[in-house]
């Protein structure tokens, strides 16, 4: 029997949307319809509208727009999360005998 080595399915970016909804009630009711991830809690605006972060793919941002809600787009958080791991570097930075952290926690030898 051989392996079949495929590609796993790539996952939709994740978008970072600002939700504006002219009442609480109205973003209530929409956040508890779709249940998307939010970012933090509801805010209020200078001009009384309610707002709140929210996390979503690209394809549900449709089902976050409707009468008497705004929906705008902030960021690509994944993409912001892609840039960030490319900051990291690879390896253990303190595999190197004279790599021992200092401060004043207790150095616990290998």
């Amino acid at each position: 029997m051989s392996a079949v080595h495929s590609t796993p399915p790539t996952r939709p970016d994740i978008l970072k949307l600002r939700v504006t909804a002219r009442d609480a009630e109205i973003l209530g009711a929409l956040l508890r319809e779709t249940r998307p991830d939010t970012g933090g809690r509801e805010q209020r605006e200078p001009d009384g509208r309610v707002g709140i972060d929210v996390y979503a793919p690209e394809d549900r941002v449709a089902a976050l727009e409707r009468e008497g809600v705004t929906v705008t787009r902030i960021g690509n958080a994944s993409e912001a999360g892609r840039a960030a791991q490319a900051e990291v570097g690879t390896g253990d930075r303190f595999a190197a005998a004279d790599a021992v952290p200092r401060g004043l926690a207790a150095k616990l030898t290998r």
